[in-house]
């Protein structure tokens, strides 16, 4: 049984999302937890919150209650988001892109052993 989450639109790049997925990617979900609570990177912040409505994904869908332990992360999936752009001003009256990057970060949850 798997349950699934998705945060959209974060606004942290692709890039800085993923070193902080590949620090909990296959672990159970109260590791990575603790894992995320001590990581000093502004993106384990939505990491977690992701992983956390997946885990409660599962106990509405299982109907009953479910351990964090007995849960697992079984795939993390992040892709680029829409980009914003803006406009700096330079000098000699040219201007500068600046681009705000985003993400989408996909959470897949299974049980650790199936029943």
């Amino acid at each position: 049984m798997e349950s699934t989450a998705i945060a959209r639109h974060i606004g942290y790049s692709a890039r800085k999302v993923r070193q902080v997925a590949d620090l909990v990617r296959g672990r159970n979900v109260e590791e990575a937890m603790e894992i995320l609570k001590f990581t000093p990177r502004a993106a384990a912040v939505p990491m977690g919150k992701t992983i956390k409505s997946a885990m409660h994904n599962m106990v509405n869908l299982r109907g009953g209650t479910v351990e964090a332990h007995d849960m697992v992360i079984k795939s993390i999936l992040v892709d680029e988001g829409r980009t914003l752009y803006r406009i700096r001003p330079r000098a000699q009256g040219r201007a500068y892109r600046i681009r705000k990057r985003s993400s989408h970060i996909k959470v897949v949850i299974s049980l650790l052993k199936e029943e």
